[in-house]
């Protein structure tokens, strides 16, 4: 009865999940453009060869701007984690109209990316909301910030984006891992004199790392395969300076069809995701952290 219950779900995930993992593996050992054809007009067969696509992936320079752009973005991870953990001990308190607080703070998470880009596109332009305020309004510049325009600060613009998106769905994760923290630990310290700053950093902050190590390794994750963001807001640029992973990925499968690349670029990322999470992991349980 279990695994009859469990069958829609693991066909879901063998179909949209499994096999195009096995497919695109395999795929990344052929040469497998969909524009090319044969002289009789059909579409050309996927051709071995081997390790020439991973090979090609090392020696191409935007293969290392789109890596060096999508490990940059990691710089996001600790900040809305930062962040999160302080809104959800905000959020935890028994304050009159802590509800509607909650929820203001999850609407970004459930607005779609589409809407979420073209809005921030637009208050980040030249003349968007942002430069209006801050120059003609507050006089703090002489003239509007390029911040999407200028290659050095277009993906840091495009990570508050990815930062004010995100909060709400981990501030829910720390709010449930919050509750599971016990109000007499806090009432203790308080009595032994313990301040808001030992509480948080001696009480809260340990018990919450299970919650914090799961957030982590989801956050790093989202990271590295960062997308809708770029594609609304940037298309990879100005210059390069927000073309990552996936978006390099996505231009070369669906912009050139070159899909046999496009899978070993995506081979190359999934091992350092693999990686990346594998550190996170061995971090938090050399930490003490035994929950796995």
């Amino acid at each position: 009865m279990a695994y009859l219950f469990m069958l829609p779900a693991m066909i879901l995930l063998v179909v949209f999940t499994f096999y195009p993992i096995v497919y695109g593996t395999f795929l990344s050992f052929f040469d497998y453009n969909m524009l090319r054809h044969t002289s009789g007009g059909e579409l050309a067969p996927p051709r071995w060869v081997g390790l020439k696509n991973l090979i090609r992936v090392f020696k191409d320079p935007y293969f290392y701007i789109a890596m060096r752009n999508s490990l940059l973005y990691l710089l996001v991870v600790p900040a809305i984690q930062f962040i999160s953990i302080l809104v959800a001990i905000l959020v935890n308190k028994k304050i009159k109209g802590v509800t509607w607080f909650r929820t203001a703070y999850y609407i970004p998470v459930i607005t779609s990316i589409v809407v979420v880009g073209i809005a921030w596109k637009w208050l980040l332009g030249s003349d968007g909301i942002l430069n209006f305020l801050l120059v003609k309004q507050l006089h703090l510049f002489s003239k509007a910030i390029p911040w999407l325009t200028n290659s050095n600060l277009a993906i840091f613009s495009v990570m508050f984006v990815t930062l004010w998106k995100g909060i709400g769905y981990y501030m829910i994760l720390y709010l449930a891992g919050l509750q599971t923290i016990p109000p007499e630990y806090e009432e203790a310290a308080r009595l032994d004199g313990a301040s808001g700053w030992q509480v948080f950093s001696k009480i809260t902050i340990p018990l919450l790392k299970p919650t914090i190590a799961l957030c982590a390794i989801i956050s790093c994750i989202s990271a590295l395969k960062v997308f809708g963001e770029i594609f609304v807001m940037t298309k990879g640029g100005p210059e390069n300076g927000t073309l990552t992973m996936v978006y390099y990925i996505f231009n070369k499968a669906f912009t050139e069809f070159d899909m046999g690349y496009a899978a070993a670029l995506s081979l190359v990322l999934a091992v350092a995701v693999a990686i990346i999470s594998y550190v996170n992991v061995a971090f938090f349980k050399k930490g003490g952290l035994q929950y796995y």
